[in-house]
């Protein structure tokens, strides 16, 4: 009896001793603070050794290394002084955007409030290290790289309410240090005298900073900062390394700098052969992303194929191209896992430019690991992939191509004989929700336009406490025959903030024949809402024909 009651005691012991023997020495790991922290030896640099020199080498600003990047001292005397005000600014775009976020997706992680303890950017601005202006053969752009280091003093902290528990949360000791290029394009003849600003990035940037949890610094936690670190970086350079990119418009629409869809790009993956081999069983599940630089639409990706080096896919997608001169689409093929991240099998990228309009080319790429030529890793076979690419420009962007393209302009005579025959046809509508007047809500006024046509649903952004929200958000459609007989619906709701039982009501919606966009190509109209006392919609919608 006495031997049964130990073994229950001891298991007793073990059970209850090893939690609470963890949770103690996660405690004391991360609340103990070091006792051998000394203030660094400040010393001339001819009183250093030649090693301790080599390792101050990557300290130094680009201008003292390549001649190429111009010294701007004056940029960063700029930045010292405007940054008090920059510093307001950002952090009041960071405070609606996250407040936005946490109202439309918190729900979903069970966050209920957000509130900022406090939010600032500290004292401390970016320095630009040195700056290099890029030559191109483009007329019409200008490139910049800049090199920016940020060893900022934030003080940010915030409490999230996680099922209504209050958890206090604080970013400190910020590091980043990243090469960007911008690229200033169209130049037009209007001030600022350019269109667009283009941001990429040319290499993974560097990222390090403190986050404390309840007051204990959870990036002390062995293995945690490497990971932290190393997928911060991936997610970034997964959406903005070059050739991908970030777009800012900053002229609008009627000085016609801002690009609009000149044609559609149809893409056919076929194949791939002699893919790398991910599987433990020698085999890999490829599938292909797709991408068209320039553009912010979700990527697009063909379906997996099972425990196969040689996948058949055949598969069509449809990309809208803005401007064939410098665009470029990106093909990624990745090995599928059910667990963890998905294995890069390899990439190609193919510029638009080399197409000819309305010609079907097909192309065997061979697959390297990214776009240096000068990685050695590249000379590795990754196995082929091959495309077939058909660009079919708009009858009405047709003769404004000049060079390789001017044997493909047809005439303004039969452009005119055909279009009407043409514009039944396959195409593209574009659809303007500009924005609305008077809606008005029975319980919260917080709106946004949803547009729902051959059963997709594609929505705006939503509005906070407006009864005259203003979106002009564009949507489109590529459309393998014009809708004649087609109608489509644009619905205003509202989204209720916060926890209820009623979060969404609709203020009103609209029915449009699409006869009439056919026919005239454009149209630009104030439609009275349906269901909707005095609330009105602005839509602009345009069909351009292949």
């Amino acid at each position: 009896m006495l031997g049964l009651l130990s073994n229950l005691l001891g298991i007793f012991g073990l059970v209850i001793g090893i939690p609470i023997g963890l949770l103690l020495g996660y405690f004391l790991f991360i609340y103990s603070e070091p006792t051998d922290v000394k203030d660094p030896i400040i010393r001339p640099v001819y009183e250093l050794d030649s090693s301790s020199v080599l390792d101050l080498l990557p300290e130094l600003p680009l201008w003292v290394k390549q001649p190429e990047y111009e010294r701007i001292d004056w940029l960063n005397d700029f930045l010292s002084d405007m940054w008090p005000y920059l510093d307001k600014a950002i952090c009041g775009i960071i405070r609606s955007n996250v407040e936005q976020n946490v109202s439309e997706y918190g729900s979903k992680f069970f966050v209920n409030l957000v509130d900022f303890k406090s939010l600032s950017l500290g004292t401390l601005p970016p320095r630009v290290h040195g700056i290099k202006v890029c030559q191109t053969n483009n007329d019409n752009e200008l490139v910049l790289e800049p090199a920016v280091r940020w060893a900022g003093n934030p003080d940010i902290t915030l409490v999230l309410k996680l099922f209504s528990l209050p958890i206090t949360v604080q970013l400190s000791d910020v590091q980043i240090s990243t090469a960007p290029r911008i690229v200033l394009k169209p130049l037009v003849p209007a001030f600022p005298c350019f269109a667009n600003i283009e941001v990429s990035l040319m290499e993974k940037p560097h990222v390090d900073f403190g986050l404390k949890v309840v007051g204990g610094d959870i990036m002390a936690i062995p293995g945690l900062y490497q990971f932290v670190q190393e997928t911060i970086r991936k997610k970034i350079a997964g959406l903005y390394l070059w050739p991908q990119t970030l777009e800012f418009p900053i002229l609008d629409g009627s000085l016609g700098a801002i690009k609009k869809p000149v044609g559609i790009l149809h893409v056919k993956v076929v194949r791939a052969s002699k893919l790398l081999k991910m599987d433990i069983f020698g085999a890999s599940d490829p599938y292909v992303v797709l991408s068209l630089s320039g553009e912010r639409l979700p990527a697009k990706k063909t379906s997996i194929k099972m425990k196969t080096l040689n996948p058949q896919w055949n598969e069509d997608f449809k990309f809208t191209v803005k401007d064939p001169q410098s665009q470029v689409l990106q093909l990624h093929a990745y090995d599928w896992e059910k667990v963890g991240t998905h294995d890069k099998l390899g990439m190609q990228v193919v510029p638009l430019r080399s197409l000819a309009p309305n010609e079907t080319k097909k192309l065997t790429l061979n697959l390297v690991k990214n776009t240096n030529p000068n990685d050695f890793q590249n000379k590795k076979n990754r196995g082929q992939l091959v495309v077939e690419l058909r660009f079919n420009l708009f009858l009405e962007d047709s003769k404004k191509f000049s060079g390789p393209l001017d044997k493909y302009v047809k005439k303004e005579s039969e452009v005119g004989r055909s279009f009407e025959c043409a514009s039944l046809g396959a195409g593209l509508l574009l659809v303007t929700v500009q924005g609305a007047e008077d809606v008005e809500g029975k319980n919260h006024n917080n709106p946004f336009a949803m547009v729902l046509f051959r059963g997709e649903v594609k929505k705006t952004k939503t509005i906070k406490k407006s009864r005259d929200p203003c979106w002009n958000e564009e949507f489109q459609f590529v459309l393998e025959e014009a809708p004649l007989k087609e109608k489509i619906r644009i619905e205003i709701k509202s989204k209720r903030r916060g926890i209820g039982f009623r979060r969404k009501e609709s203020l009103g919606y609209i029915d449009i024949n699409l006869n009439d966009v056919v026919y005239n190509g454009r149209i630009k109209e104030k439609y009275h809402l349906i269901n909707s006392k005095h609330g009105v919609l602005h839509v602009e919608m345009r069909w351009k024909a292949i």
